[in-house]
């Protein structure tokens, strides 16, 4: 058999830009594309599953089996190791798809087990808020690092007192605001704080949707603290937070409650709330229960505007910047990676927990909101303006 080259081929061995280098444990490659192309991002490390922290999940409602659960196959550094129920044949069927053992399935009653199994370093809490404080209480005297799902409690007290049991036990505590590592609410915080299109001076966000039975959680205020604001309008406050990166000095809100709607007796369906800022900026936020699906942020600044629709949304993201150019008015959009924001919190508490950091959504986050909150409520039952303290 000959050896020799084949005809008109004078290399058959990859070079390093086709193969990649292998370098202080990571792998990466050179950029193949030309200049009038985006450069692909570089591999994702994963760590192996030993490695992975191990995360127990709280609560096996329709967030957690159609987002969260799922989320972890797109995980670099987390893995799901244990499920915590109400309902043990839910959970049974649901640990079956996970490859999650018998022995790692608890009921709410008996988390405290959880202080025996190493294996477990973390849980993500995905129950109704007005369980957060007592359940978070718990699982930090266990000993375990905690995600908490927005909001964070039913109030402010109630969130004081997770923070502080947290701090006791020495385990780290981080609220799931999503949005705050979902790439383009990144992009819009990054560009406003950047300066480059000028200072921010007006705000609008909008998260709306319409409910239906009142045989639901969120419709109970036992359990859910509130309406419309804590579940769906608290995106709305946190992103205006987080994207101008400071805290309001006054605000003044308005809620609307259909009388003839038993649904909204003791909760709001309708709520609309100002927020100004020290830099001057003022946010007119809206959130609302009856109004058709809506989820978008806008930003006017001095020179030039930001809009991102379905800004607080799973997928469907579109981000677009209106600016001059020369002698022209443009509108560029950005087109970015989708990515599963769920797994980017996940990986995010994950990467804190192995390396000692403070996660980026700390308790104190969720702190705060729960107290703008209680004052956006006190206005809109007495009508006024309400003046923050400064911290």
């Amino acid at each position: 058999m000959s050896h020799d080259t084949p005809p008109g081929v004078t290399n058959l061995t990859p070079s390093i830009l086709d193969t990649g280098t292998v370098k202080n444990g990571q792998i990466s490659f050179g950029n193949w594309r030309g200049d009038a192309d985006v450069p692909e991002n570089q591999p994702p490390q994963a760590l192996p599953p030993s490695e992975r922290v191990g995360f127990a999940v709280m609560g096996l409602g329709r967030l957690t089996l159609g987002e969260i659960l799922p989320a972890f196959s797109s995980c670099h550094l987390a893995k799901p190791v244990a499920l915590i129920s109400g309902r043990l044949k839910k959970a049974r069927l649901t640990a079956q798809g996970y490859g999650i053992g018998e022995d790692a399935l608890f009921t709410y009653d008996d988390i405290q087990r959880l202080a025996d199994r190493p294996d477990i370093q973390a849980v993500y809490v995905v129950t109704p808020n007005a369980l957060h404080a007592e359940q978070v209480e718990t699982l930090a005297a266990a000993g375990k690092h905690i995600l908490c799902e927005k909001p964070m409690a039913k109030s402010s007290a109630e969130a004081q007192r997770m923070i502080a049991a947290c701090q006791k036990a020495g385990v780290k505590l981080m609220i799931a605001y999503r949005c705050h590592y979902e790439p383009f609410n990144q992009a819009v915080r990054h560009l406003v704080q950047s300066g480059e299109l000028g200072r921010p001076k007006l705000v609008e966000a909008i998260n709306t949707q319409v409910q239906g039975s009142a045989d639901q959680w969120r419709l109970k205020l036992e359990l859910a603290g509130g309406g419309a604001l804590p579940d769906i309008g608290l995106y709305c406050l946190n992103g205006t937070r987080a994207v101008l990166g400071e805290e309001p000095e006054s605000l003044f809100a308005q809620m609307i409650s259909p009388p003839n709607d038993p649904r909204y007796k003791d909760l709001d369906e309708t709520f609309s709330f100002m927020l100004r800022f020290p830099s001057g900026v003022i946010a007119n936020c809206a959130t609302s229960y009856g109004a058709y699906e809506t989820k978008d942020l806008r930003i006017q600044l001095e020179k030039g505007w930001i809009t991102l629709e379905n800004a607080f949304s799973y997928t469907g993201h579109r981000l677009r910047i209106g600016q001059r150019q020369g002698n022209h008015k443009t509108v560029n959009e950005w087109r970015l990676p989708a990515e599963n924001q769920f797994a980017l919190e996940i990986d995010h508490f994950a990467h804190c927990i192995l390396n000692d950091l403070t996660p980026r959504t700390p308790g104190e986050e969720g702190l705060r909101d729960q107290k703008l909150m209680e004052a956006l409520y006190d206005s809109a039952r007495t009508g006024r303006m309400i003046h923050l303290a400064t911290e």
